[in-house]
Protein backbone atom coordinates (compact mmCIF):
# COMPACT_ATOMS: atom_id res chain seq x y z
CA UNK A 1 0.00 0.00 0.00
CA UNK A 2 3.05 2.24 0.61
CA UNK A 3 4.56 1.57 -2.46
CA UNK A 4 1.53 2.60 -4.38
CA UNK A 5 1.25 6.03 -2.46
CA UNK A 6 4.82 6.39 -2.96
CA UNK A 7 4.17 5.78 -6.88
CA UNK A 8 1.27 7.81 -6.94
CA UNK A 9 3.19 11.16 -5.26
CA UNK A 10 5.99 10.83 -7.48
CA UNK A 11 3.87 10.47 -11.21
CA UNK A 12 1.86 13.76 -9.37
CA UNK A 13 5.59 15.49 -9.04
CA UNK A 14 6.49 14.32 -12.64
CA UNK A 15 2.92 15.78 -13.72
CA UNK A 16 3.54 18.99 -12.34
CA UNK A 17 7.33 19.56 -12.99
CA UNK A 18 5.81 18.71 -16.90
CA UNK A 19 3.13 21.72 -16.42
CA UNK A 20 5.45 23.89 -15.54
CA UNK A 21 8.21 23.21 -18.00
CA UNK A 22 5.34 23.54 -20.57
CA UNK A 23 4.18 26.94 -19.31
CA UNK A 24 7.66 27.97 -19.08
CA UNK A 25 8.55 26.89 -22.64
CA UNK A 26 5.31 28.92 -23.75
CA UNK A 27 6.05 32.13 -22.31
CA UNK A 28 9.36 32.26 -23.49
CA UNK A 29 8.19 31.73 -27.51
CA UNK A 30 5.57 34.45 -26.95
CA UNK A 31 8.55 36.42 -25.68
CA UNK A 32 10.51 36.03 -28.30
CA UNK A 33 7.68 36.29 -30.87
CA UNK A 34 7.19 40.06 -29.12
CA UNK A 35 10.79 40.16 -29.41
CA UNK A 36 11.37 39.99 -33.22
CA UNK A 37 7.84 41.82 -34.40
CA UNK A 38 9.73 45.27 -31.99
CA UNK A 39 12.78 44.64 -33.59
CA UNK A 40 10.94 44.41 -37.21
CA UNK A 41 8.80 47.50 -36.51
CA UNK A 42 12.17 49.73 -35.28
CA UNK A 43 14.07 48.25 -38.26
CA UNK A 44 10.97 49.83 -40.16
CA UNK A 45 11.05 53.41 -38.74
CA UNK A 46 15.02 53.62 -38.66
CA UNK A 47 15.33 52.58 -42.33
CA UNK A 48 12.71 55.30 -43.37
CA UNK A 49 10.09 52.36 -45.02
CA UNK A 50 7.52 52.97 -42.54
CA UNK A 51 4.03 52.90 -44.50
CA UNK A 52 2.92 56.48 -44.70
CA UNK A 53 -0.74 56.82 -45.44
CA UNK A 54 -1.00 60.66 -46.27
CA UNK A 55 1.08 63.66 -44.73
CA UNK A 56 -1.00 65.07 -41.54
CA UNK A 57 -2.96 68.60 -42.30
CA UNK A 58 -1.13 69.68 -38.90
CA UNK A 59 1.77 68.68 -36.23
CA UNK A 60 0.32 67.03 -33.22
CA UNK A 61 1.80 68.81 -30.10
CA UNK A 62 1.21 66.75 -26.81
CA UNK A 63 2.87 67.39 -22.97
CA UNK A 64 5.79 67.51 -21.87
CA UNK A 65 5.03 64.53 -19.56
CA UNK A 66 3.62 62.80 -22.48
CA UNK A 67 7.21 63.35 -24.36
CA UNK A 68 9.01 62.12 -21.83
CA UNK A 69 6.95 59.05 -22.24
CA UNK A 70 6.93 58.68 -25.84
CA UNK A 71 10.89 59.10 -25.99
CA UNK A 72 10.95 55.84 -23.54
CA UNK A 73 9.11 53.79 -26.53
CA UNK A 74 10.22 51.11 -28.51
CA UNK A 75 7.86 51.94 -31.20
CA UNK A 76 7.74 55.40 -32.74
CA UNK A 77 5.87 56.17 -35.40
CA UNK A 78 8.18 59.33 -37.29
CA UNK A 79 5.28 60.41 -39.53
CA UNK A 80 3.90 61.89 -36.71
CA UNK A 81 6.29 64.21 -35.60
CA UNK A 82 8.22 66.87 -37.60
CA UNK A 83 11.63 65.38 -38.86
CA UNK A 84 14.84 66.73 -38.62
CA UNK A 85 17.53 64.98 -40.53
CA UNK A 86 21.21 65.57 -39.96
CA UNK A 87 22.11 65.50 -43.27
CA UNK A 88 26.03 65.67 -41.72
CA UNK A 89 26.28 61.79 -39.97
CA UNK A 90 26.99 63.69 -36.83
CA UNK A 91 25.62 62.19 -34.05
CA UNK A 92 25.38 58.52 -35.47
CA UNK A 93 21.53 58.36 -34.53
CA UNK A 94 19.41 55.93 -37.28
CA UNK A 95 16.17 57.23 -35.21
CA UNK A 96 15.08 59.19 -32.29
CA UNK A 97 12.32 60.94 -30.99
CA UNK A 98 13.86 64.22 -29.07
CA UNK A 99 11.57 65.99 -26.37
CA UNK A 100 12.50 69.92 -27.04
CA UNK A 101 10.17 71.05 -23.70
CA UNK A 102 6.51 70.52 -24.79
CA UNK A 103 7.53 69.82 -28.11
CA UNK A 104 9.25 66.49 -29.69
CA UNK A 105 11.12 65.72 -33.21
CA UNK A 106 12.28 62.75 -34.61
CA UNK A 107 16.17 63.03 -35.14
CA UNK A 108 17.96 60.95 -37.75
CA UNK A 109 21.00 60.63 -40.04
CA UNK A 110 18.81 58.18 -42.24
CA UNK A 111 18.60 60.31 -45.43
CA UNK A 112 15.97 57.78 -46.97
CA UNK A 113 13.57 60.38 -45.07
CA UNK A 114 15.05 63.10 -47.60
CA UNK A 115 12.11 62.80 -49.52
CA UNK A 116 9.50 62.16 -46.70
CA UNK A 117 6.18 64.69 -46.12
CA UNK A 118 7.08 65.44 -42.94
CA UNK A 119 10.97 66.51 -43.15
CA UNK A 120 11.18 69.78 -42.13
CA UNK A 121 14.68 70.48 -41.68
CA UNK A 122 18.22 69.83 -42.79
CA UNK A 123 21.46 70.33 -40.15
CA UNK A 124 24.63 70.03 -41.26
CA UNK A 125 27.97 69.76 -39.54
CA UNK A 126 30.51 72.91 -40.66
CA UNK A 127 33.60 70.75 -41.70
CA UNK A 128 31.56 67.86 -43.42
CA UNK A 129 29.94 70.46 -45.66
CA UNK A 130 30.52 69.85 -49.25
CA UNK A 131 29.29 70.24 -52.65
CA UNK A 132 29.26 65.86 -53.09
CA UNK A 133 25.73 65.91 -51.61
CA UNK A 134 23.21 68.34 -51.01
CA UNK A 135 19.41 67.58 -50.44
CA UNK A 136 18.22 69.02 -53.68
CA UNK A 137 15.91 69.97 -54.63
CA UNK A 138 15.39 71.92 -51.65
CA UNK A 139 11.29 72.76 -51.21
CA UNK A 140 9.97 75.55 -49.66
CA UNK A 141 9.38 74.40 -45.88
CA UNK A 142 12.92 72.79 -45.80
CA UNK A 143 15.18 74.88 -43.32
CA UNK A 144 18.94 73.89 -43.60
CA UNK A 145 21.00 74.73 -40.38
CA UNK A 146 24.57 75.44 -39.54
CA UNK A 147 26.80 73.45 -36.59
CA UNK A 148 30.18 75.11 -36.77
CA UNK A 149 32.01 75.78 -33.67
CA UNK A 150 35.83 74.88 -35.61
CA UNK A 151 38.15 76.48 -37.15
CA UNK A 152 37.81 78.55 -40.41
CA UNK A 153 40.41 76.59 -42.54
CA UNK A 154 38.58 73.46 -42.10
CA UNK A 155 36.07 74.71 -44.89
CA UNK A 156 36.47 78.21 -46.07
CA UNK A 157 33.89 78.45 -48.23
CA UNK A 158 31.22 78.52 -45.14
CA UNK A 159 32.50 82.21 -44.44
CA UNK A 160 32.02 84.06 -47.29
CA UNK A 161 28.51 85.42 -47.85
CA UNK A 162 27.31 83.46 -50.48
CA UNK A 163 27.14 80.36 -48.58
CA UNK A 164 26.25 81.43 -45.04
CA UNK A 165 23.27 82.97 -46.33
CA UNK A 166 21.93 79.52 -47.24
CA UNK A 167 21.07 78.64 -43.94
CA UNK A 168 17.87 79.48 -41.92
CA UNK A 169 20.10 79.06 -38.58
CA UNK A 170 23.19 79.03 -37.27
CA UNK A 171 25.45 77.57 -34.04
CA UNK A 172 28.67 79.04 -34.31
CA UNK A 173 31.56 80.62 -32.43
CA UNK A 174 30.28 83.86 -33.66
CA UNK A 175 28.45 85.82 -30.41
CA UNK A 176 25.82 86.61 -33.36
CA UNK A 177 25.08 83.73 -34.62
CA UNK A 178 21.85 82.30 -33.23
CA UNK A 179 23.25 79.90 -31.01
CA UNK A 180 26.68 81.24 -30.38
CA UNK A 181 29.26 78.90 -29.19
CA UNK A 182 31.66 81.47 -28.44
CA UNK A 183 32.43 79.75 -24.70
CA UNK A 184 32.57 75.99 -26.03
CA UNK A 185 35.60 75.75 -24.11
CA UNK A 186 35.04 77.24 -20.73
CA UNK A 187 33.36 75.55 -18.26
CA UNK A 188 31.91 78.10 -16.12
CA UNK A 189 32.93 80.56 -13.39
CA UNK A 190 34.19 78.46 -11.25
CA UNK A 191 37.40 77.08 -13.07
CA UNK A 192 38.34 80.43 -13.39
CA UNK A 193 38.51 81.68 -10.08
CA UNK A 194 40.28 78.08 -8.81
CA UNK A 195 43.29 78.07 -7.09
CA UNK A 196 43.53 74.42 -8.00
CA UNK A 197 46.48 74.55 -10.25
CA UNK A 198 48.48 77.96 -9.07
CA UNK A 199 51.90 78.11 -8.29
CA UNK A 200 52.51 80.93 -6.06
CA UNK A 201 54.88 83.93 -8.16
CA UNK A 202 57.60 83.01 -5.56
CA UNK A 203 57.89 79.43 -6.52
CA UNK A 204 57.61 80.28 -10.74
CA UNK A 205 60.53 82.95 -9.53
CA UNK A 206 62.33 79.97 -7.82
CA UNK A 207 61.65 77.52 -11.15
CA UNK A 208 62.99 80.34 -13.53
CA UNK A 209 66.24 78.86 -13.00
CA UNK A 210 65.35 75.91 -15.33
CA UNK A 211 62.62 77.33 -17.26
CA UNK A 212 62.21 80.04 -19.99
CA UNK A 213 59.28 82.75 -18.85
CA UNK A 214 57.34 82.18 -22.04
CA UNK A 215 56.33 78.79 -22.91
CA UNK A 216 54.71 77.52 -26.47
CA UNK A 217 52.73 74.10 -27.27
CA UNK A 218 51.49 73.95 -30.45
CA UNK A 219 51.62 71.03 -32.87
CA UNK A 220 49.67 72.42 -36.27
CA UNK A 221 52.07 74.13 -37.42
CA UNK A 222 51.92 77.06 -40.21
CA UNK A 223 48.17 77.94 -40.05
CA UNK A 224 46.04 80.33 -41.32
CA UNK A 225 47.22 83.18 -38.28
CA UNK A 226 51.14 82.01 -39.32
CA UNK A 227 51.74 82.36 -35.87
CA UNK A 228 54.91 80.51 -35.94
CA UNK A 229 56.45 83.03 -38.06
CA UNK A 230 55.63 85.40 -35.17
CA UNK A 231 56.78 82.98 -32.20
CA UNK A 232 59.89 82.22 -34.44
CA UNK A 233 60.69 86.05 -34.79
CA UNK A 234 60.04 86.64 -31.00
CA UNK A 235 62.39 83.77 -30.27
CA UNK A 236 65.26 86.22 -31.04
CA UNK A 237 64.30 88.49 -28.76
CA UNK A 238 63.30 86.70 -25.33
CA UNK A 239 63.49 82.87 -24.43
CA UNK A 240 60.94 80.67 -25.30
CA UNK A 241 60.53 76.87 -24.26
CA UNK A 242 58.77 75.04 -27.56
CA UNK A 243 57.52 71.63 -26.03
CA UNK A 244 55.10 70.94 -29.48
CA UNK A 245 56.07 69.87 -32.70
CA UNK A 246 56.28 73.36 -34.25
CA UNK A 247 59.37 74.75 -33.16
CA UNK A 248 60.13 72.58 -30.93
CA UNK A 249 63.34 73.19 -28.26
CA UNK A 250 62.41 71.07 -25.35
CA UNK A 251 60.51 67.70 -24.86
CA UNK A 252 57.37 66.58 -22.56
CA UNK A 253 57.74 63.59 -20.35
CA UNK A 254 56.79 60.58 -22.18
CA UNK A 255 53.60 59.92 -20.75
CA UNK A 256 52.59 63.36 -21.85
CA UNK A 257 53.46 63.33 -25.68
CA UNK A 258 50.20 62.30 -26.55
CA UNK A 259 47.90 65.18 -28.29
CA UNK A 260 45.34 63.45 -25.47
CA UNK A 261 46.69 64.45 -22.44
CA UNK A 262 46.94 67.91 -22.85
CA UNK A 263 43.96 68.08 -20.57
CA UNK A 264 45.78 65.73 -18.65
CA UNK A 265 45.84 67.01 -14.88
CA UNK A 266 50.41 66.23 -15.64
CA UNK A 267 49.96 68.48 -18.61
CA UNK A 268 48.55 70.84 -16.33
CA UNK A 269 51.30 71.04 -13.84
CA UNK A 270 53.87 71.46 -16.31
CA UNK A 271 52.28 74.43 -17.87
CA UNK A 272 51.52 76.17 -14.78
CA UNK A 273 54.92 76.46 -13.48
CA UNK A 274 55.00 78.90 -16.37
CA UNK A 275 54.67 82.66 -15.37
CA UNK A 276 53.62 83.80 -19.51
CA UNK A 277 52.37 81.34 -22.22
CA UNK A 278 52.19 82.23 -25.82
CA UNK A 279 48.33 81.46 -26.62
CA UNK A 280 47.79 82.13 -30.41
CA UNK A 281 44.82 80.95 -32.61
CA UNK A 282 45.18 78.91 -36.05
CA UNK A 283 42.82 81.62 -37.34
CA UNK A 284 41.60 85.36 -36.61
CA UNK A 285 38.08 85.65 -36.73
CA UNK A 286 35.63 87.71 -34.88
CA UNK A 287 34.72 85.79 -31.44
CA UNK A 288 36.52 82.73 -32.11
CA UNK A 289 38.29 81.87 -28.97
CA UNK A 290 39.55 78.54 -28.04
CA UNK A 291 40.97 76.41 -24.75
CA UNK A 292 44.11 78.22 -26.12
CA UNK A 293 43.05 81.41 -24.24
CA UNK A 294 40.65 79.71 -21.44
CA UNK A 295 43.28 77.22 -20.11
CA UNK A 296 46.21 79.15 -18.97
CA UNK A 297 42.98 81.28 -16.91
CA UNK A 298 42.44 78.05 -15.44
CA UNK A 299 45.66 77.48 -14.53
CA UNK A 300 47.17 81.12 -13.38
CA UNK A 301 49.41 81.28 -16.23
CA UNK A 302 49.32 84.91 -18.23
CA UNK A 303 48.27 84.32 -21.79
CA UNK A 304 50.11 86.25 -24.37
CA UNK A 305 47.50 86.18 -26.86
CA UNK A 306 46.81 86.64 -30.14
CA UNK A 307 43.32 85.67 -32.54
CA UNK A 308 40.23 87.16 -32.22
CA UNK A 309 40.29 90.62 -32.76
CA UNK A 310 37.39 90.86 -30.10
CA UNK A 311 39.23 89.50 -27.28
CA UNK A 312 38.79 92.57 -24.83
CA UNK A 313 35.49 91.91 -24.99
CA UNK A 314 35.66 88.11 -22.91
CA UNK A 315 38.78 88.54 -20.77
CA UNK A 316 38.25 87.97 -16.98
CA UNK A 317 38.93 91.69 -16.25
CA UNK A 318 40.90 94.32 -18.19
CA UNK A 319 44.52 92.61 -16.40
CA UNK A 320 44.40 89.38 -17.60
CA UNK A 321 45.98 88.66 -20.64
CA UNK A 322 48.60 90.56 -23.07
CA UNK A 323 47.21 91.06 -26.32
CA UNK A 324 49.72 90.54 -29.06
CA UNK A 325 48.04 93.23 -31.62
CA UNK A 326 48.68 96.31 -29.31
CA UNK A 327 52.73 95.89 -29.73
CA UNK A 328 54.27 96.55 -33.28
CA UNK A 329 56.56 94.07 -33.63
CA UNK A 330 58.11 91.25 -31.65
CA UNK A 331 60.71 93.03 -30.07
CA UNK A 332 58.50 95.61 -28.09
CA UNK A 333 56.48 92.19 -26.71
CA UNK A 334 59.33 90.92 -25.48
CA UNK A 335 60.76 93.59 -23.93
CA UNK A 336 57.28 94.21 -22.13
CA UNK A 337 57.21 90.79 -20.71
CA UNK A 338 60.96 90.84 -19.34
CA UNK A 339 59.44 93.75 -17.52
CA UNK A 340 56.92 91.73 -16.17
CA UNK A 341 58.88 88.91 -15.40
CA UNK A 342 61.85 91.21 -13.11
CA UNK A 343 59.13 93.35 -11.37
CA UNK A 344 56.83 91.20 -9.19
CA UNK A 345 54.31 93.82 -8.50
CA UNK A 346 53.79 94.56 -12.16
CA UNK A 347 53.31 90.99 -12.83
CA UNK A 348 50.52 90.52 -10.17
CA UNK A 349 48.74 93.03 -11.41
CA UNK A 350 47.82 90.73 -13.85
CA UNK A 351 47.09 87.80 -11.46
CA UNK A 352 45.37 89.86 -9.18
CA UNK A 353 41.72 89.25 -10.28
CA UNK A 354 42.19 85.18 -9.80
CA UNK A 355 43.98 85.38 -6.76
CA UNK A 356 40.84 87.70 -5.88
CA UNK A 357 38.07 85.59 -6.96
CA UNK A 358 36.97 88.95 -8.82
CA UNK A 359 35.87 88.38 -12.43
CA UNK A 360 34.72 92.21 -14.15
CA UNK A 361 33.72 91.69 -17.35
CA UNK A 362 29.66 91.77 -17.30
CA UNK A 363 29.44 90.17 -20.84
CA UNK A 364 31.83 87.13 -19.87
CA UNK A 365 29.00 86.54 -16.39
CA UNK A 366 26.13 87.28 -18.78
CA UNK A 367 27.30 84.68 -21.52
CA UNK A 368 27.99 82.16 -18.89
CA UNK A 369 24.85 82.65 -16.98
CA UNK A 370 22.93 82.54 -20.34
CA UNK A 371 23.59 79.80 -22.38
CA UNK A 372 21.74 77.15 -22.55
CA UNK A 373 23.98 74.36 -22.75
CA UNK A 374 27.04 73.45 -20.51
CA UNK A 375 30.26 72.28 -21.15
CA UNK A 376 31.21 68.71 -19.46
CA UNK A 377 28.58 68.90 -17.25
CA UNK A 378 26.27 65.81 -16.93
CA UNK A 379 23.50 67.38 -15.54
CA UNK A 380 23.02 69.93 -18.08
CA UNK A 381 22.34 69.49 -22.28
CA UNK A 382 25.28 69.66 -24.86
CA UNK A 383 26.07 72.30 -27.28
CA UNK A 384 24.68 70.00 -30.06
CA UNK A 385 21.18 68.84 -28.68
CA UNK A 386 20.50 72.25 -27.25
CA UNK A 387 21.06 73.33 -31.42
CA UNK A 388 18.55 70.04 -32.41
CA UNK A 389 15.95 71.42 -30.19
CA UNK A 390 16.32 75.16 -30.98
CA UNK A 391 15.72 74.00 -34.68
CA UNK A 392 12.98 71.48 -33.64
CA UNK A 393 10.98 74.56 -31.86
CA UNK A 394 11.22 76.77 -34.58
CA UNK A 395 9.87 74.11 -37.02
CA UNK A 396 7.37 73.85 -34.37
CA UNK A 397 6.35 77.47 -33.70
CA UNK A 398 6.15 78.25 -37.52
CA UNK A 399 3.30 75.19 -37.37
CA UNK A 400 1.44 76.67 -34.90
CA UNK A 401 1.53 80.35 -36.88
CA UNK A 402 0.29 78.33 -40.19
CA UNK A 403 -2.92 76.26 -37.61
CA UNK A 404 -3.86 80.28 -37.01
CA UNK A 405 -3.61 80.97 -40.89
CA UNK A 406 -0.71 83.50 -40.11
CA UNK A 407 2.83 83.10 -42.28
CA UNK A 408 5.69 81.16 -41.29
CA UNK A 409 8.35 83.34 -39.33
CA UNK A 410 11.63 83.69 -41.97
CA UNK A 411 14.72 82.60 -40.41
CA UNK A 412 18.03 83.95 -42.41
CA UNK A 413 21.81 83.51 -41.12
CA UNK A 414 23.79 86.67 -42.15
CA UNK A 415 27.90 87.11 -42.89
CA UNK A 416 28.03 88.12 -38.83
CA UNK A 417 26.85 84.54 -37.79
CA UNK A 418 30.57 83.74 -39.64
CA UNK A 419 33.44 85.58 -40.46
CA UNK A 420 37.03 85.82 -40.58
CA UNK A 421 38.86 87.84 -42.59
CA UNK A 422 41.36 87.32 -45.20
CA UNK A 423 44.61 85.63 -43.79
CA UNK A 424 47.66 87.66 -43.87
CA UNK A 425 51.28 86.85 -43.17
CA UNK A 426 53.17 89.28 -40.41
CA UNK A 427 54.95 92.08 -42.43
CA UNK A 428 58.40 91.24 -40.97
CA UNK A 429 58.26 87.45 -42.36
CA UNK A 430 59.46 87.26 -45.78
CA UNK A 431 59.27 84.08 -47.80
CA UNK A 432 62.75 84.61 -49.16
CA UNK A 433 64.30 84.45 -45.73
CA UNK A 434 66.44 81.14 -45.28
CA UNK A 435 64.64 80.81 -42.20
CA UNK A 436 61.36 80.59 -43.68
CA UNK A 437 62.34 77.87 -46.98
CA UNK A 438 60.40 75.23 -46.95
CA UNK A 439 57.57 76.44 -45.53
CA UNK A 440 55.12 76.47 -48.51
CA UNK A 441 52.17 75.29 -46.23
CA UNK A 442 51.98 79.66 -44.76
CA UNK A 443 52.15 80.66 -48.63
CA UNK A 444 48.70 78.77 -49.30
CA UNK A 445 46.10 79.57 -46.89
CA UNK A 446 45.61 83.55 -49.09
CA UNK A 447 45.44 81.87 -52.69
CA UNK A 448 43.03 79.08 -50.65
CA UNK A 449 41.34 81.56 -49.02
CA UNK A 450 40.97 83.49 -52.54
CA UNK A 451 39.71 80.13 -54.65
CA UNK A 452 36.98 79.51 -51.77
CA UNK A 453 35.61 82.72 -52.93
CA UNK A 454 34.82 80.97 -56.06
CA UNK A 455 33.67 77.87 -54.91
CA UNK A 456 31.18 79.52 -52.63
CA UNK A 457 29.97 81.75 -55.54
CA UNK A 458 29.83 78.86 -57.73
CA UNK A 459 28.06 76.95 -54.98
CA UNK A 460 25.21 80.00 -54.73
CA UNK A 461 24.31 79.51 -58.70
CA UNK A 462 23.83 75.85 -58.36
CA UNK A 463 21.78 75.77 -55.46
CA UNK A 464 19.48 78.82 -56.19
CA UNK A 465 19.23 76.67 -59.42
CA UNK A 466 17.71 74.12 -57.52
CA UNK A 467 18.55 70.71 -59.06
CA UNK A 468 21.40 68.47 -58.21
CA UNK A 469 24.64 68.59 -59.74
CA UNK A 470 27.67 67.08 -60.35
CA UNK A 471 31.40 67.95 -59.11
CA UNK A 472 32.19 68.15 -62.57
CA UNK A 473 29.62 71.25 -62.88
CA UNK A 474 30.76 72.91 -59.73
CA UNK A 475 34.32 72.56 -60.34
CA UNK A 476 33.88 74.33 -63.95
CA UNK A 477 31.93 76.93 -62.47
CA UNK A 478 35.08 77.58 -60.06
CA UNK A 479 37.65 77.59 -62.87
CA UNK A 480 35.32 79.49 -65.80
CA UNK A 481 37.61 82.43 -66.69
Amino acid sequence: MVRIQRRKLLASCLCMTATVFLMVTLQVVVELGKFERKKLKDSNVQDGHRDVEGEPKHLKPFPEKEALALAGRPKVDAGSYPIVLWWSPLTGETGRLGQCGADACFFTINRTFQHHPMTKAFLFYGTDFNIDSLPLPRKVHHDWALFHEESPKNNYKLFHKPVITLFNHTATFSRYSDLPLTTQYLEGVDVLKSLRYLVPLQSKNNLRQKLAPLVYVQSDCDPPSDRDSYVRELMAYIEVDSYGECLQNRDLPQQLKNPASMDADAFYRVIAQYKFILAFENAVCDDYITEKFWRPLKLGVVPVYYGSPTISDWLPSNRSAILVSEFSHPRELASFIRRLDYDDGLYETYVEWKLKGEISNQRLLTALREREWGVQDINQDNYIDTFECMVCRRVWANSRLQEQGLPPKQWKADVSHLHCPEPTLFTFSSPASPALRGRSLRELWLPSFQQSKKEAQALRWLVDRNQNFSSEEFWALVFKD
